[in-house]
């Protein structure tokens, strides 16, 4: 049995696998998010862009999607927080980070979207990327400071260069 990408702890095929295949539809925002990143893990561009809102899939790059889906190497989900999206819900909010690498630099997408229900259906909306600040475990050398690899030259001519 294959574990879903999504992080559920379910195997692919009970989880993630029948909404992308459009067997069943998500019950619930997180959900839909969940299947969406599955989507991104195993090349399902259709699914990514069926999910989308229908206003907005026609602003949809699908060759830039199908891109980032096939360059990146995909490392896991974090659902972070949710808000709303339940059963019962019209409405939902998925605050998640999406571990990936792509030209052999891991990145972090940290998004908080923005869920619809219409017609019973789930679909994504918005989202808004999270910046994340980078903290410095020591003060920034400056161009012209002695480089700290203890060279004697000057940062932009060591290092810095």
């Amino acid at each position: 049995m294959e574990n879903c990408p999504c992080g559920s702890g379910r195997d692919f095929k009970s989880c993630c696998e029948p909404l992308i295949m459009g067997k069943m539809d998500a019950p619930t925002a997180e959900a839909l998010m969940r299947s969406r990143y599955t989507a991104y893990v195993k090349g399902s561009v259709d699914y990514i862009e069926a999910t989308h809102k229908r206003e907005a899939q026609d602003s949809v790059s699908r060759e830039e999607t199908a891109k980032w889906s096939r360059e990146s190497t995909w490392h896991g989900l974090k659902i972070v927080s949710t808000e709303k999206g339940g059963i019962a819900d019209d409405w939902g909010k998925v605050e998640f980070i999406a571990s990936y690498s792509q030209g052999g630099r891991k990145e972090d997408h940290h998004e908080i979207s923005e869920f619809k229900k219409t017609g019973g259906r789930w679909y994504y909306d918005t989202g808004k990327f999270v910046a994340t600040t980078i903290v410095r475990d020591q003060p920034k050398v400056g161009r012209n400071e002695a480089c700290p690899c203890g060279s004697g030259k000057k940062y932009k001519h060591c290092h810095g260069a």
